[in-house]
């Protein structure tokens, strides 16, 4: 008998964001075993000047996508918890006139994951969590003290309801394992991590002239702008020192965007644009005219332990990677991308000496490509979800 999944994820394609990619990819894949499925998420808002229309399914008979309009915002915290208010209250009456047998949630935020435990514990039924981030643990370093005084303790009790309703918790980064190991050490976990989508494989055997030894350097990063990310701490100053040997492009939009082009225009950098966001196929050919493609997460202790989803679409190019980041992430390029310099978040000078150390040639990244195929790892993610139905 056929069983019915609950999915719920706050983006979904055409959104772009990690999330919306991923649980799309997890949904399609998902869709090929005997389940039906309802994903319940938002019409799309992750940047508000980026529209896009909504995917649909009509070819996957056994998918439906009830989608909820939330106000539109501009990343800061306030308007996108008033955002989820309206996610939480719309997705639990589309719960309740349903009978589900078991839920999935993908959440970095946790307040979906939590969404999903409230709906399980009322149910009584299985909860399979996809963890992207540690919310919790990111909090003191993006809140003022005394907000975080307030607040984490409450925080924490969500959390641990949460990951206590779950009967397996997936892991995006092993980087999160100790968390875990310390706070929950008898959930049941998995490890499917990020990958590359479709688009980029098919990209990923484009031959390039390799960039020849002469300026300016044509550095290009892709994403959001905000706290995470602190581009507001490292592009300014490279631009400044750099001053007529490299061009930044900047395409994204996010909750930093204002204070990353208040320095740009401070210091009169003619050698940085920001440009909002674009869809994968203008943004690939954007990939191939860069010379370096850029990474930066800021230097707090939290993002030691993440590993970034851009740094998946990144290597398929198989352009040089610059990336500032530390902990996990540092020791995973390292074993698993091949011409890419890693470089202290935050730290210009140390940027630059890895830049000058990059090997600006094209070199293909055949084994990762293979190993990190988005549809293989969703593959075996959508396998351990329904053995967990069963």
């Amino acid at each position: 008998m056929s069983k019915k999944i609950l999915v719920l994820s706050f983006y979904y394609k055409p959104d772009l964001c990690a999330g919306s990619f991923r649980c799309t990819a997890l949904v399609n894949e998902l869709s090929k075993k005997d389940v039906s499925i309802q994903v319940v998420t938002t019409t799309p808002n992750r940047y508000k000047t980026f529209n896009a229309k909504p995917i649909s399914h009509k070819d996957k008979l056994n998918v439906s996508v009830e989608r909820i309009n939330v106000p539109s915002h501009n990343s800061g915290i306030f308007d996108q918890i008033k955002s989820f208010y309206f996610y939480y209250r719309e997705a639990t009456k589309i719960s309740n006139n349903n009978e589900y047998d078991l839920i999935v949630a993908t959440s970095s935020r946790l307040f979906t994951a939590f969404l999903g435990a409230r709906i399980s514990r009322k149910k009584q039924i299985p909860l399979y969590l996809d963890i992207r981030d540690l919310f919790v643990d990111t909090v003191p370093n993006v809140l003022s003290s005394i907000t975080t005084l307030i607040i984490r303790p409450f925080l924490k009790m969500i959390e641990s309801y949460t990951f206590s309703s779950a009967k397996k918790i997936n892991l995006v980064s092993e980087g999160f394992l100790p968390y875990f190991i310390k706070d929950y050490p008898k959930i049941s976990l998995s490890f499917f991590t990020n990958g590359i989508d479709e688009e980029f494989i098919e990209v990923s055997g484009t031959k390039y002239d390799s960039k020849e030894n002469n300026f300016p350097i044509n550095i290009l990063y892709a994403g959001n702008i905000g706290e995470g990310q602190g581009l507001h701490k490292i592009v300014p100053q490279m631009a400044l020192i750099l001053k007529d040997k490299v061009n930044f492009k900047i395409i994204g939009d996010g909750g930093l965007i204002q204070k990353l082009n208040f320095y740009v225009e401070k210091f009169n950098l003619d050698n940085v644009i920001v440009s909002p966001p674009v869809d994968r196929d203008v943004l690939i050919g954007e990939y191939k005219r860069a010379d370096v493609l850029f990474l930066h997460l800021n230097d707090y202790d939290a993002f030691g332990k993440v590993l970034p989803s851009k740094l998946f679409e990144y290597a398929a190019m198989n352009k040089p990677i610059l990336a500032g980041v530390s902990g996990y992430s540092a020791d995973f390029i390292k074993s698993e991308i091949d011409n890419c310099e890693v470089f202290l978040p935050a730290n210009s000078k140390d940027a630059i000496d890895k830049l000058n150390n990059l090997d600006l040639s094209i070199k293909r990244r055949s084994k990762f490509i293979e190993k990190f195929d988005r549809k293989k790892i969703m593959s075996m993610m959508a396998q351990d979800i329904y053995d967990l139905s069963s």
